[in-house]
């Protein structure tokens, strides 16, 4: 899980947010969707367009807008129009027989202190990947990691394959050219699987190579 770096919130969301606060209206589904749009571009562009948890490649059309601290509980309902509590995760819409992971799968589940966020200062020392895409908690006796592998599906036989296909593909380079592409960006896109290659690679779980 690579950290996540919160920018200022959108022009957008926030000038929406305060008009809505005059009128005493301030609740996520009243959202145009213009400001919808503002609030995705943004997630997705300080993420490096990979998601928030497993870290595949995301775009517009197949990511969602996913609360951290579910909206759907009562003690959260606060934070839902909070932007250090929203992200963008993978699986927009599911394909039939696709399995559910990331934000789909969590779905409304927290528990305080249970799921290791992309915001945690050491989130991204805190699993241990293999070169064919396995992830584990780097501290066997890290209950919370174990409890976010299984609850996010980040060790499903899918996204193990894309964590391993995205290492293979990076495997006859040099460790030097390996950190030079994690340090890059093209479009503001970061590498997927950003974590798992600068471990397995170049056995660097502290890289940055945020998107500028």
């Amino acid at each position: 899980m690579k950290r996540i770096q919160k920018r200022p919130e959108p022009v957008a969301f926030r000038e929406w947010k305060a008009v809505e606060a005059e009128i005493g209206v301030l609740h996520w589904d009243a959202m145009p969707t213009e400001t919808r749009i503002a609030l995705k571009q943004s997630l997705l562009e300080e993420q490096g367009y990979i998601c928030c948890y497993c870290e595949q490649r995301v775009s517009e059309c197949d990511s969602h807008m996913e609360h951290f601290r579910p909206r759907s509980k009562l003690e959260y309902e606060h934070l839902q129009l909070d932007y250090s509590n929203l992200h963008a995760s993978c699986q927009q819409r599911l394909r039939k027989g696709e399995p559910r992971h990331c934000g789909q799968l969590k779905a409304g589940w927290f528990e305080e202190g249970q799921l290791v966020g992309p915001l945690d200062a050491n989130c991204e020392q805190r699993f241990l990947f293999t070169g064919n895409g396995e992830i584990s908690p780097r501290d066997d006796g890290d209950a919370a990691s174990l409890t976010t592998i299984e609850r996010l599906g980040l060790d499903i036989p899918k996204i193990r394959a894309l964590r391993s296909a995205a290492i293979d593909a990076l495997c006859a380079e040099s460790p030097e050219d390996v950190a030079r592409l994690l340090a890059s960006t093209v479009a503001g896109r970061v590498l997927p699987f950003f974590t798992a290659v600068s471990q397995v690679l170049i056995g660097d779980s502290t890289s940055s190579g945020r998107p500028v």
